[in-house]
């Protein structure tokens, strides 16, 4: 009974169908980072393969352009 409960429970999509998987859009960006600045998995965003590919490609291009750090050492 406990399982069929959890099962028929849906989580919500981490992304809308409104938002746009861009480098420029930080605020969705730093969702998906973890607090030491990594890219967090696949598995613990939610995401699909080929969302997970857009979201890594955008993160990776607003790390070089400086929008978000590579490493976030703070303490």
């Amino acid at each position: 009974m406990n399982k069929s409960k959890r099962s028929s429970r849906r989580r919500l999509p981490p992304i809308r169908s409104g938002d746009i998987l861009d480098y420029k859009n930080i605020n969705l960006l730093r969702r998906f980072i973890s607090e030491q600045g990594k890219i967090l998995s696949r598995r613990m965003n939610r995401l699909t393969s080929k969302q997970q590919r857009l979201m890594t490609i955008a993160i990776k291009r607003a790390r070089v352009l400086a929008l978000l750090p590579f490493l976030n050492n703070e303490n």
